[in-house]
C-alpha cells in the first residue's frame, strides 16, 4: 500500500489538517515544517551518549568536554539553540543530578525532549531539598559518603552529567560504550 493510499490514524489526520490550513493560510511552508521535523529528529540522547563514549575513550575529548560541553558538542555536530552547556563529571567521591528548579530547562540537543518527571513540580522541588532521598527512590541508593551536587539549570545554562565509566567496560568500542548510556545517567539519576 503506498503512503497516499494508506489509512492515516486520527492524530496523523488532524496534524495533516493543520498542516493544510496553515499551509494555505501562508503561516508556514512544507520546508518549513520538513526543516524543523529534521532538526527534531537529529537531537536526543544518543547524541549525549555518543559525547559521553567519546569521553571515556578520548581523554582529549574528555577535557573538552568538562572545558566547554557547548563547543564539545558543536565538534561533534550536536548544536543547538541553547545557551551555555555545562559537562560536570561523576567520580567515585562526587554524584552530580540536574534539575530545573523553574520549569524544565534541559538540553535538547543532546538529551533529547525531557521526560514527564523531569517537568513535574515533584522532581524539581524534591530533588533540591531531598536529593539523595528522591534518587534512592528512583532506583539510585548511592552509598552515604559520595556527595551529591544537585545542578539547576536555567534558560542561559544547562547541564550534562558525564557518568563514571561501567567497570569491565575497557575493552569495548565506543559504540558498544554510547548504547550503555541512558538520557537518566546523562541526567544523573541513574548509574550507567
Amino acid at each position: 500500500m503506498s503512503e497516499h493510499t494508506a489509512q492515516l490514524t486520527p492524530v496523523a489526520e488532524r496534524v495533516a489538517a493543520l498542516e493544510r490550513v496553515l499551509t494555505e493560510k501562508g503561516l508556514v511552508t512544507s520546508e518549513g515544517i520538513d526543516t524543523v521535523v529534521d532538526v527534531f529528529g537529529r537531537m536526543g540522547p544518543m547524541n549525549g551518549a555518543q559525547m559521553v563514549a567519546k569521553a571515556w575513550v578520548d581523554d582529549a575529548f574528555r577535557h573538552r568536554l568538562l572545558a566547554d560541553a557547548k563547543a564539545a558538542a558543536e565538534e561533534m555536530g550536536f548544536g543547538g539553540p541553547e545557551g551555555e552547556l555545562v559537562a560536570v563529571e561523576n567520580t567515585d567521591s562526587i554524584h552530580n543530578v540536574v534539575v530545573c528548579t523553574l520549569c524544565s530547562c534541559y538540553p535538547w540537543s543532546v538529551l533529547g525532549l525531557p521526560p514527564r518527571w523531569y517537568k513535574s513540580p515533584a522532581y524539581r522541588a524534591r530533588m533540591v531539598r531531598e536529593p539523595r532521598t528522591l534518587l534512592r527512590e528512583m532506583g539510585l541508593d548511592l552509598p552515604d559518603e559520595v556527595e551529591v551536587r544537585v545542578w539547576d539549570s536555567s534558560a542561559e545554562k544547562r547541564y550534562l552529567v558525564l557518568p563514571q565509566r561501567p567497570a569491565g567496560t575497557d575493552s569495548l568500542p565506543e559504540d558498544e560504550l554510547a548504547g550503555r548510556v541512558t538520557r537518566d545517567g546523562m541526567v544523573g539519576v541513574a548509574a550507567v
